[in-house]
C-alpha cells in the first residue's frame, strides 16, 4: 500500500485497449492509490474494443492538475478521440509542468502530440505513430518502456508489467 493517499486519473473515451487501460489501474490500485476515471461526461459507460466498459467517475472539465498525482493514458482507438479536448490537453500540459508521472501506451502517445509537450523527450508508443511522435519532437526508442523524467511510455500490451512498476515507481519518486 506504498500509494495510499495519491490519486490517479485514468483518461477514458470510446474504444479504448481493454488491457492498456484496466492493467495498469489494477496495478496502480495494488498499491493503494485511488485510480478514477475521466471522460467528456461524468458517468457516461465507455467501451474498449474488446467490450469490456468503463464509467467516468468525472467530466474531463472536472479534473485539477494540483488535485491529482498522476496520470494514465490508455492506448486504442480512444486517444484520437481524447486528444480532441482542449481541456485535456491542458491537463497534459500542466501535469508535466509539475513534473507529475504521465503515464502512456500504444497510441496513447497521440495524446501528447496533441499536448505539444513531446519536444526533446524520449518516448516509445506503438511503432504505428513513430512518425508522429518523431515529428512533435521526440526521440523514439523501440523498447518495452523508455522513462524520460515525468513521462513513462510504453510500446504494446505485452509490455504492461514493466511499464506498471515504472509507472508506481514514478509516483513512489514524487512523494
Amino acid at each position: 500500500m506504498s500509494l495510499q493517499g495519491k490519486t490517479v486519473i485514468c483518461l477514458l473515451d470510446d474504444e479504448f485497449e481493454d488491457l492498456e487501460l484496466w492493467y495498469p489501474v489494477y496495478r496502480v490500485r495494488e498499491e493503494g492509490a485511488t485510480v478514477l476515471f475521466a471522460g467528456p461526461e461524468k458517468g457516461n459507460t465507455h467501451i474498449g474494443k474488446y467490450g469490456v466498459p468503463a464509467t467516468a467517475d468525472l467530466s474531463y472539465d472536472e479534473v485539477s492538475s494540483e488535485q491529482i498525482d498522476g496520470l494514465l493514458v490508455p492506448g486504442g482507438w480512444a486517444p484520437d478521440k481524447i486528444r480532441r479536448y482542449p481541456k485535456v490537453l491542458q491537463l497534459v500540459q500542466e501535469m508535466d509542468a509539475a513534473g507529475k508521472p504521465i503515464g502512456q501506451i500504444c497510441h496513447a502517445g497521440w495524446v501528447l502530440v496533441s499536448a505539444k509537450i513531446l519536444q526533446g523527450r524520449k518516448v516509445t508508443s506503438t511503432p504505428g505513430i513513430r512518425d508522429d511522435m518523431e515529428n512533435a519532437g521526440a526521440t523514439w526508442i523501440d523498447e518495452p518502456v523508455v522513462v524520460d523524467g515525468n513521462l513513462i511510455s510504453a510500446r504494446r500490451p505485452p509490455d504492461l508489467p514493466p511499464y506498471g512498476k515504472a509507472f508506481v515507481d514514478a509516483l513512489l519518486a514524487k512523494q
